[in-house]
């Protein structure tokens, strides 16, 4: 199970990577509320067309929408280009560095990679479909805010689930944030020798980067730091590739397979591609239902869309997603091929200390790490003071600068105590996470259609139903994660 805890902890945190600067435009920092409460001028669609390039389902290809094709041009002023590359780089982060743990869980031949991909195709797909779900919302109902389409869709006596179910995937971001940065700046000094404790390395990191980088009141001044996640992984595919294709860790002469430690250095079997029929393929399973989340922010790139079209809005998911999928497998296959069950829950860690090459992607991650922090941060803060219903009138630039140092300090302070966060992430994201991705999207889009009455097409009515079973299956994806979470206590 440490496996799984360790791929758990760094897929969850992953996806808060760069959330805070997607639109094309120069933004406030995301949080739990300002996400869910955006706004902007809307169209009013009824009915969605195929999601483009990626054909997710047939009646959502097979929709009418007579409506669209006469509706006046609104939305904001993001080109199709400039979200799509903001959309790839939410979804693409850190996380993608575990998945080859996650295929060394089920197999240890090199044909284990082909279910694998398929894996990853199908359940990306799968997401970009609930994501493409909240954006036709957006335009069904008119909402302007993934809380605005809740409560326009199904009622608002129930739209603070959505806030809390954000708010609480924060708080266990900003902790395994805090937990990461921890052990790998220590593994960072101690390869300069400087030998700090776990504690020395937290409090120092925390004190000196973390916290002003928190109390910075507008997070936009980050945005071109959020390029480096993106440029980090195209740099550590690059490099894994030249490892891999160059065999520098090949058995039995790798230029660096001596420097690794026997655990982690390349291992192979015979178990390949039928070993995805065991139990253990749900280990890649429960790692890719979160893999791919970002969807609190659909109402925003739909918002910013320029002419947000529901059909302009499914190509920019559909190729965003396809581009995320692409690079998920490519890593995932590098990895795997590389060292096979000896794949650790972060690839980086198989790769020797002394590999220059590689050495410079564990400092491009943990950079890219540092400055996504005060992004979750934000929106553990922010989303707290939503729930107790501060009015942002009364959030004086003292009360945000105490209640910083107030969650920064029981953050910190957990950080140290706690020594496992892996059941509180991989409960919070098999539960929570799939609710955010395949639930709640199916719920708001059956209570949307409904809402429409007889207005609604019988292609609409008969996708309601298809986007109930994709909530389905992302319930029983969630069931399974949230039981293996309870195993691993």
């Amino acid at each position: 199970m440490k496996i799984l805890e360790k791929a758990l902890l760094l897929v969850f945190v992953s996806q808060w990577s760069v959330d805070g600067f997607q639109p094309a435009r120069v933004i406030v920092p995301l949080t739990p509320q300002s996400s869910l409460n955006n706004v902007s001028t809307l169209p009013s669609v009824s009915a969605a067309s195929k999601i483009g390039p990626m054909h997710m389902t047939a009646a959502a290809a097979a929709m009418e929408e007579p409506s669209e094709e006469n509706q006046a041009s609104s939305g904001g002023e993001g080109t199709m280009s400039a979200l799509m590359f903001n959309l790839v780089k939410s979804i693409v982060g850190a996380g993608v560095l575990s998945l080859p743990a996650g295929i060394a869980a089920f197999g240890n031949a090199p044909s284990a990679m082909i279910p694998a991909a398929a894996l990853i195709a199908g359940i990306g797909g799968l997401s970009a479909y609930g994501f493409s779900l909240i954006g036709r919302v957006c335009a069904m109902c008119k909402a302007n805010s993934y809380r605005e389409a809740w409560e326009k869709s199904i009622n608002k006596e129930t739209s603070i689930i959505p806030a809390v179910s954000c708010t609480f995937k924060t708080i266990c971001a900003t902790l395994a944030y805090s937990m990461i940065l921890a052990d790998t700046f220590r593994s960072i000094f101690a390869s300069v020798g400087l030998n700090l404790s776990r504690t020395n390395t937290l409090l120092s990191v925390t004190s000196l980067v973390l916290l002003p980088l928190c109390l910075l009141k507008n997070l936009a001044s980050l945005a071109p730091f959020s390029l480096l996640g993106i440029i980090g992984m195209v740099y550590t595919a690059f490099a894994m590739g030249v490892r891999y294709f160059g065999g520098a860790y090949s058995f039995p002469a790798g230029a660096f397979l001596a420097d690794v430690a026997t655990n982690l250095q390349p291992s192979f079997g015979n178990v390949g591609a039928s070993g995805v029929f065991s139990p253990n393929a749900f280990i890649l399973i429960c790692m890719l239902s979160t893999a791919y989340m970002s969807h609190f922010n659909a109402p925003k790139f739909y918002n910013e869309l320029k002419d947000n079209t529901v059909k302009r809005f499914n190509l920019l998911v559909g190729s965003s997603f396809g581009i995320s999928i692409i690079a998920y497998i490519i890593m995932a296959a590098l990895g795997f091929l590389t060292f096979g069950s000896g794949s650790s829950g972060l690839i980086l860690n198989n790769y020797s200390t002394k590999d220059t090459l590689i050495g410079f992607s564990r400092v491009a991650v943990a950079v890219s790490l540092v400055f996504s922090y005060p992004l979750a941060f934000a929106g553990f803060r922010d989303g707290v003071l939503d729930l107790a219903k501060v009015p942002q009138e009364k959030r004086t630039n003292s009360l945000l600068d105490k209640v910083t140092v107030g969650c920064l300090s029981l953050i910190t302070f957990l950080a140290l105590t706690v020594k496992d966060v892996s059941f509180v992430l991989s409960f919070g994201g098999a539960t929570l996470g799939n609710a955010l991705i395949y639930l709640y999207p199916a719920l708001m889009f059956r209570g949307a259609v409904k809402k429409l009455g007889d207005k609604a097409s019988n292609s609409l009515k008969r996708e309601v139903k298809v986007a109930m079973a994709n909530a389905g299956l992302g319930v029983t994806m969630g069931i399974i994660g949230a039981k293996m979470a309870l195993k691993a206590l």
